[in-house]
């Protein structure tokens, strides 16, 4: 049961991509309200998980495992019925909310009840592998919805897979918590929801208003600024929701920077790449999700794996290998990208990143929890959540917006002396399905050569951002050699206290 809540929580942030044409008619969505839509999610779930963790270990990891689940089913519900972009936006906030709590709360559940360093590995690989399956699969799932539903059902989905894993929970799942741990950190949250929130503002909207203009630079700094503010903030709290000193550990900052870095990659490119196979290769959204299910395919096998792979050649060279896996599949990808780019081409790069990511997620979430005290599970749990969701946010906001700069200067150049509305104009550069629904209006030979000058730009941007994120995969590679340790230690990563022993009791 907590491996199917961290697998509805996580499908949820591929789900959508394959939806997101479509909210670009229906909802008549920006590539900049995408990416809002998207990381809308992120933003909030990465700044509120260390909270979630903390308050899981002081008042009951079971029942906030509950609470979570309750308000992602709640506002999983508002989010389908949502009537605009504003709406499913604030909607996304809200299921982020639920899901902050819900995914701390069961992975320490999980590192609570398996005290065996062994089999808390296993049972880690089997979460961090249904993490790693929900985000790959999201796109199929979606796929499936839509060819029968309306875009609303790839929330609706999650209703009954809530219910189900709040029964099963109630039934098996036993509570504990440790009533020492300290008090939440209020300050803290808000600090690094406004930090993260500005900076992904200041990536998301610059190819709107410009990289160099006042308001982009200005928000940029405040986000570095606010995030400055935090550190401080945690470094002086008697009870801060991030202790720093575990980042002295080298098996949990390097894990950690890692996973963001994979993560980084990963959802970037499943951002942009639905959308190449849907606007650019005229899939539907079933057949663009069918098309992403070799990633999951790969990752569903090579996940299992990583425990072994990580045992013969160490934790070190394992990570870097799969990092390394997912910027050659980025790298091949890019290499590809034009306007006669088919299927066949990117296919052997999606199945490296399925088998980068397999390696990787499970490998690295044993690091960085192994090197957290058992007490304060919760915390060390959300942290892992924490550089996920912070490198899958980075990810879309970095990639869509080095897209969307791209595409709108070719776009720019491509229009220039011509009499073009500015209405059709302002959608003509909001996004390649808004290009692409102008030149169906305008029909003829018009109509024609709009849609191919604005898929030979949207191609162009996409090459470039993939071997952005190429870049960044491998610089996590090397962060993996030379910062991660070769093995991670047998013994535990410490002993539960008295209280947290105490406070355990058996499910109904």
């Amino acid at each position: 049961m907590i491996c199917v809540s961290a697998l509805v929580v996580n499908v949820d942030n591929t789900i959508l991509n394959v939806a997101l044409p479509t909210l670009v008619r229906k909802l008549h969505a920006t590539s900049s309200g995408l990416q809002w839509i998207v990381d809308s999610y992120a933003m909030v779930f990465a700044g509120l998980l260390l909270v979630g963790g903390s308050l899981a270990d002081r008042f009951g990891r079971r029942r906030f495992f509950f609470i979570g689940l309750t308000l992602f089913g709640g506002a999983s519900t508002g989010a389908g019925f949502s009537g605009s972009v504003r709406f499913l936006v604030a909607w996304r906030a809200v299921m982020g909310i639920g899901a902050a709590l819900t995914i701390p709360a069961s992975l320490s559940i999980i590192n609570d009840v398996f005290r065996d360093p062994t089999e808390r590995a296993r049972a880690i690989g089997a979460w961090a592998g249904t993490i790693g399956l929900g985000i790959a699969i999201g796109p199929i799932a979606g796929g499936l919805l839509l060819a029968r539903f309306w875009w609303g059902s790839v929330f609706l989905v999650n209703v009954p897979i809530v219910v189900a894993g709040f029964v099963g929970a109630l039934m098996l799942v036993p509570d504990s918590k440790n009533a020492v741990t300290g008090q939440p950190d209020p300050a803290g949250a808000l600090l690094s929801v406004a930090g993260l929130g500005l900076l992904l503002w200041a990536i998301i909207e610059a190819p709107t208003e410009g990289w160099a203009s006042g308001e982009v630079i200005g928000v940029g700094l405040a986000s570095f600024v606010v995030l400055l503010a935090f550190v401080v903030s945690e470094a002086r709290s008697r009870h801060p929701m991030l202790r720093l000193e575990l980042f002295s550990d080298r098996r949990f900052s390097a894990a950690a920077g890692c996973e963001s870095f994979a993560t980084f990659g990963l959802l970037g490119a499943l951002f942009v790449q639905t959308q190449f196979l849907q606007f650019d290769l005229g899939y539907s959204p079933l057949q663009a999700g069918l098309r992403i299910l070799p990633i999951a395919m790969v990752l569903v096998v090579s996940a299992p794996l990583s425990p072994v792979v990580a045992r013969l050649i160490g934790i070190k060279h394992t990570v870097a290998a799969g990092l390394a896996a997912i910027a050659g599949g980025l790298w091949q990808v890019s290499s590809v990208c034009s306007v006669a780019t088919t299927y066949g081409d990117v296919l052997p790069g999606m199945l490296l990143l399925g088998l980068g990511a397999g390696l990787l997620l499970p490998t690295a979430t044993n690091s960085v929890v192994g090197a957290v005290p058992q007490g304060d599970s919760g915390v060390g749990s959300a942290s892992n959540a924490v550089a996920l969701q912070v490198g899958g946010a980075l990810g879309v906001a970095v990639f869509g917006s080095v897209l969307s700069t791209r595409y709108q200067d070719r776009m720019n150049v491509a229009l220039a002396g011509r009499h073009v509305p500015v209405v059709a104009m302002h959608t003509i550069l909001g996004s390649l399905g808004g290009a692409l629904a102008v030149a169906d209006r305008a029909g003829g030979a018009t109509g024609a050569l709009l849609a191919r000058v604005a898929r030979a730009a949207f191609m162009s941007g996409n090459k470039v951002a993939l071997a952005v994120g190429g870049a960044v995969a491998l610089v996590g590679a090397l962060l993996a050699l030379v910062g991660l340790p070769s093995q991670i230690s047998r013994s535990s990563p410490g002993a539960a206290p008295a209280t947290d022993a105490l406070h355990r009791r058996p499910g109904p």
